[in-house]
């Protein structure tokens, strides 16, 4: 069984990441080796830090190519939370700072509410948009792990699955072909989390 490839790029919560795989039975390797990606059924890039920091060390690190060309190519692709972000053309996060302009969009900072604390911490409910198979058994309503300041917004409405209130309305993930990407924790919002792991492998298929 050929691992999925959780992308390393010296950053980020990987090994929590590839732990919640591995507790569903499904093998997962962090690697920053290019023909380990090649060679795998699915790739997975999670993220937490500065959206600028994560694009310098993908690009210090030859990976940037690698991640676009697995998305170029329809293999399944997962991103979480700055790895959601970096999809898109570029943040505002100490920038502008380009993306990796799989998406059209940029990603913007909360806006600034006495009553809602920046970063949105914590547990937030989940609206269901658009069904794909990767919110398969994920209720409207549910509750996922959310832990960041800045979220997208993606020029193009039809590739938003759940959206997410935190005095906006901001996109909560993102679908498109085979790629589906999350602005929440799935290794760190237990049930629902690990529904959606267990659904993004069921897309891998067969290895």
């Amino acid at each position: 069984m050929r691992p999925l490839a959780i992308v390393d790029y010296g950053m980020g919560n990987l090994r929590s990441v590839q732990k919640a795989f591995e507790r569903l039975g499904h093998a997962a390797e962090v690697t920053c080796d290019p023909d380990r990606m090649a060679a795998a059924p699915g790739i997975v890039l999670p993220g937490v830090g500065a959206f600028g920091a994560c694009m310098a060390n993908l690009a210090a690190r030859g990976l940037i190519e690698p991640v676009k060309e697995a998305i170029r190519t329809g293999r399944p692709f997962l991103g979480i939370c700055l790895g959601m972000q970096l999809l898109f053309d570029e943040s505002e996060e100490f920038g502008p700072v380009r993306g990796l302009g799989v998406l059209p969009g940029r990603v913007v900072r909360f806006p600034v509410d006495p009553a809602r604390k920046v970063p949105h911490m914590g547990w937030n409910s989940l609206r269901i948009v658009r069904g794909t198979p990767h919110l398969a058994g994920i209720e409207g309503g549910a509750y996922a792990y959310f832990v960041h300041s800045y979220y997208p917004l993606p020029a193009d409405p039809a590739v938003v699955t759940t959206t997410t209130p935190y005095g906006v309305e901001f996109a909560s993930s993102v679908a498109c072909d085979s790629l589906f990407a999350c602005q929440f924790h799935p290794e760190k919002s237990q049930r629902v989390g690990l529904r959606l792991l267990d659904n993004f492998v069921r897309t891998v298929g067969p290895r």
